[in-house]
């Protein structure tokens, strides 16, 4: 079987998964659109994927009491590993909101039209380019055509197909008229950090398309290099693209619409701690994730202060730049409109309190 049509029926096949996931959870919705009453109205069951960076506004809020304050109590908090199964909790009910990306919200939303996105964590694509020692370090200042062209031929380790880190690399290869399947080679090599950077060490890739904060890793280690990052602006076209986000339903808002307001103004508290305070942002990243080694926290934290927003109030100019990313790169065939999925005026109003 050829590369392309292993590509074509991988690609499928993850389709099908996510969809399967959510009409089994669409099957098991517990909803109810009647106002939560009592010590429920004030609860909020929240899941996310994962500790990546893109949630660390969670862990500031909690850690720094912000949810305490607003009177909101947590209940579970699971990471549930993928999209799709963040997705189908919160199309179940066994969530109440999410912490994901914009993709995981375009697929909720293909089901459940009452899907929202009600919270920005972060207005960048956070995954990178990564190059290791077989591309030449002269090409790191060139235009970002060339900089593509030079990965022509290269295996490009990525986290799977279908996800974010393999669309990167699509869109990016589109852009440079050229064909991932044809003039790349993808490797496979799963969400783990440490064996990312052990393949791109051993040589068994020459640049990886992988999540933050793998390329400031690299760099601490002395593996790669940041070679082409969208969220530093090396991409034009996905400048302030909102990626990392708060999504929930309209059956949750209706029923518990204080408390995920409350939710937000915790986030909100917990972006402008991050953004105001560099050594207070410095101090949370490091026990965020207790493996960083101090290096790359230090590197971390600006880049993260550039990434996340002074506010979780998505814009509309932010929203097209992700929808146009997903429908170019194949990550979903169609996007609702701003206003089909993201309630401004709901937000402004919960944010104010």
């Amino acid at each position: 079987m050829s590369r392309s049509r292993t590509s074509v029926l991988r690609r499928l096949g993850a389709v099908v998964a996510v969809s399967a996931a959510l009409l089994a959870a669409g099957c098991a919705n517990k909803g109810g659109s009647e106002p939560a009453t009592g010590a429920d109205a004030m609860r909020l069951n929240v899941g996310q994927i994962s500790d990546s960076v893109a949630f660390f506004p969670l862990f500031v809020a909690e850690h720094e009491g912000y949810f305490k304050a607003e009177g909101l109590t947590l209940g579970e908090r699971p990471r549930l590993g993928t999209g799709a199964k963040l997705a189908a909790a919160v199309q179940s009910g066994s969530i109440d909101v999410a912490g994901g990306v914009m993709t995981d919200a375009f697929n909720l939303h293909k089901i459940n039209n009452k899907a929202r996105v009600v919270g920005s964590l972060v207005d960048a694509y956070y995954v990178d380019i990564i190059a290791g020692s077989k591309i030449p370090t002269a090409g790191d200042s060139a235009p970002l055509n060339e900089r593509i062209q030079a990965l022509r031929g290269k295996k490009i380790g990525m986290t799977g197909p279908g996800s974010g880190t393999e669309a990167l690399v699509n869109y990016l290869f589109k852009q440079a008229n050229l064909d991932p399947k044809n003039d790349a080679t993808l490797v496979n090599l799963g969400a783990d950090a440490s064996a990312a950077i052990g393949a791109l060490k051993a040589g068994r890739v020459d640049a990886l398309s992988f999540f933050q904060p793998i390329g400031q890793q690299a760099v601490a280690t002395g593996v790669g290099r940041v070679y082409i990052s969208p969220a530093r602006g090396d991409v034009p076209a996905l400048k302030d693209a909102i990626h990392g986000v708060v999504f929930t339903t309209q059956d949750v808002i209706d029923r518990k619409g204080k408390a995920v307001g409350a939710f937000l103004r915790a986030i909100a508290k917990a972006e402008q701690t991050i953004n105001g305070d560099p050594a207070k942002a410095t101090e949370l990243l490091q026990q965020y994730q207790k493996t960083m080694n101090a290096q790359t926290v230090q590197a971390l934290v600006p880049v993260l202060q550039a990434e996340i927003p002074d506010a979780p109030t998505p814009t509309e100019a932010a929203y097209n730049v992700s929808a146009d990313f997903h429908r170019q790169t194949g990550l979903v065939p169609t996007t609702p409109t701003f206003t089909d999925i993201i309630p401004s005026e709901w937000i402004a109003t919960a944010i104010k309190g």
